[in-house]
């Protein structure tokens, strides 16, 4: 983005700016108002009256630490540029991103994911979207899984991580069939349901990077931001989400994560069929997937190393993840 650009947006704001400087694909804004965080609307049109009530939602109800959208001069919180362009102004903090190495930090974040879970329920004027049906979901990634191994059995000369989805597909494939028949067999259909019809919202991408944290005296600041990616949805989606990103990088710990969802549930408390859905979350190779997915949409003649240190560790930290599995939920395979 260009600096007229930005001053041509941020000149339809009643704010005075001292100075500006980009971050991870926004621009940072020292103004008059504290920090603001000038950012191209990636959502659609028609979704963004739901999440602005949402926002709405958030303050009415007391929660003030998101990244609340400011209204430009026209009274509008979406701003325009010369070619049409989408953005917004909202509120920032000066923090850093949640350490996933500080126990107490990842604790609070979760927290304050079943306070919001809490506030982010109920019927609204602007309805959110609605996620699609897990079975659904679970069956056409197992078809793609299938794809995506036919492919590969044809490549040649086959490379290292060609090799090491072949190598260990059946294993992997195990995972998401038995995902797949636990969850048929599980009262996933009613939780589904009653999300969709009682409108309980989801975050869609709670995770360290979007949970803001500031030391101050005597306690710790938390700004939870990027809400774009919420929905109609089972809660327990933004909870299984931000344990496996957590998990992932810290091996499976067992302690931590019992941890994590205790912190939730001291908050919120987990119904059985929510526990059961969490375990069928992750009951399914999601990480091997998704990794599969990006190969075959990918430029399958040169795979990155990053690529091949990734299946690996999908690979690796299974038996970590069965043994979280097991003293957790009380799964074996």
């Amino acid at each position: 983005m260009q600096e007229y650009e930005i001053n041509s947006i941020l000149e339809q704001y009643d704010i005075a700016v001292s100075g500006t400087h980009k971050t991870r694909g926004a621009i940072l804004c020292d103004t008059d108002k504290g920090l603001l965080l000038l950012k191209e609307v990636v959502i659609s049109k028609t979704k963004i009256p739901a999440l602005l009530e949402l926002y709405g939602s958030l303050e009415n109800h007391g929660y003030m630490q998101a990244d609340f959208p400011l209204k430009n001069k026209e009274g509008e919180y979406v701003s325009l540029t010369e070619d049409g362009s989408r953005y917004v102004v909202k509120c920032w903090a000066d923090g850093r991103e949640c350490d996933i190495r500080k126990t107490g930090e990842l604790l609070k974040a979760a927290g304050n994911l079943a306070k919001l879970h809490l506030l982010m329920r109920g019927k609204t004027e602007h309805s959110a979207p609605a996620a699609g049906q897990m079975k659904e979901e679970y069956m056409r990634h197992n078809r793609e899984l299938k794809k995506v191994r036919k492919f590969m059995r044809g490549v040649s000369p086959k490379g290292e991580f060609e090799f090491a989805f072949l190598k260990y597909f059946d294993g992997m494939y195990q995972w998401a069939d038995t995902a797949l028949h636990v969850l048929e067999s599980s009262a996933y259909d009613g939780l589904y349901e009653e999300s969709i019809e009682n409108s309980h919202m989801i975050h869609g991408e709670y995770n360290y990077h979007n949970i803001l944290m500031e030391q101050l005296p005597g306690t710790k600041f938390l700004m939870t931001t990027n809400f774009e990616r919420f929905r109609r949805d089972v809660q327990m989606e933004d909870l299984y989400y931000f344990l496996r990103k957590v998990l992932e990088k810290q091996g499976w710990k067992e302690r931590l994560g019992d941890n994590m969802i205790n912190a939730y549930s001291a908050i919120r408390p987990i119904s059985k069929e929510e526990t059961e859905y969490l375990k069928i979350r992750f009951i399914y190779p999601e990480k091997f997937w998704k990794l599969a997915d990006s190969y075959y949409r990918s430029n399958k003649a040169w795979i990155s190393v990053k690529s091949i240190e990734k299946i690996n560790t999908a690979i690796r930290q299974t038996e970590e993840k069965e043994r979280f599995l097991n003293n957790i939920f009380s799964f074996h395979l």
